[in-house]
């Protein structure tokens, strides 16, 4: 029971109903759950020729890294990629992401880019010791800093880079198996669904920076979104997991500033003096 709580309060499981909005907004900031979110927004091939498409495909891949106590972005993930299926993009695509020919054909592969942007993660991860809810090993240090993945919408993650990734049998980093749907939580929080990503911001009096369908752009926008709601009291968790197991790999004493005291089961790892393995099962 112990250890479904803590999930739960990590967001990492359901519950069967969903929790009233925070009834007063504009207070303190609450402390948030995750240290660092990283904030994606894929573009992808797309056409209006009204024909039934069903193979989209990557052609921009962005990330940001936000402090969610600071509200600073930290530090960027950009690369275009080639897609195979449709090399060519439509005239439409282009005119609604201003991405250009030429931008995909100087890009990479989703292959490569996958790699590269774990590359990245395993940069950000040693220098700000960031972890991941899942997956997380060889930790010796109390210094550690919890982060999650925010998408506006679950397309993103569990659409388009999901089916991307099987259809051309490709390996999905596990830590990309659970992200926080951020229009969910938008409309939960403030009790109004939102107009879009740029109407979310105008009803919060943030203007939209930069140009709309632009990966990057999107990104940073929704990162300015998170921090703003985070700044009126809103809790972010994780709404979605392809996961099963839900595993976590802290520190002990990080472990126990996560659990608020409460009390579970633990096995130590061999050779881990410091160290607690946790395993929850996630209801999906």
């Amino acid at each position: 029971m112990a250890t479904k709580n803590l999930a739960r309060q990590l967001g990492l499981i359901r519950r069967k109903s969903i929790a009233p909005a925070n009834e007063s907004l504009g207070r303190r900031k609450l402390k948030q759950l995750f240290d660092y979110l990283i904030v994606i927004d894929f573009e992808s091939t797309c056409w209006n020729d009204g024909k039934h498409h069903q193979t989209q495909e990557i052609i921009e891949f962005p990330a940001v890294l936000l402090n969610t106590s600071t509200g600073e972005i930290e530090s960027e993930f950009h690369a275009y990629v080639q897609p195979q299926e449709h090399p060519v993009l439509s005239e439409f695509c282009m005119k609604l992401t201003g991405i250009k020919q030429a931008q995909v054909e100087e890009g990479v592969p989703l292959k490569i880019c996958l790699s590269q942007f774990c590359k990245w993660i395993q940069k950000i991860q040693q220098q700000k010791k960031i972890i991941f809810a899942t997956g997380v090993s060889d930790l010796s240090t109390s210094e550690v800093k919890l982060c999650a993945f925010v998408t506006w919408s679950d397309w993103d993650l569990g659409v388009c880079l999901e089916y991307e990734c099987k259809r051309k049998q490709l390996f999905k980093p596990v830590f990309l198996n659970s992200w926080i749907d951020l229009r969910v939580t938008y409309k939960i929080f403030y009790r109004r669904k939102p107009k879009g990503l740029s109407g979310a911001l105008q009803e919060v009096g943030i203007e939209f920076l930069g140009r709309e369908h632009s990966g990057l752009d999107d990104s940073r926008n929704t990162a300015l979104l998170a921090w703003k709601m985070i700044r009126d009291g809103c809790l972010i968790k994780i709404t979605r997991s392809l996961n099963k197991f839900i595993s976590f790999y802290l520190p002990t004493d990080r472990l126990w500033k996560l659990l608020n005291k409460f009390y579970l089961s633990v096995s130590r790892e061999e050779n881990q003096p410091r160290s607690f393995h946790l395993q929850t099962k996630a209801i999906i």
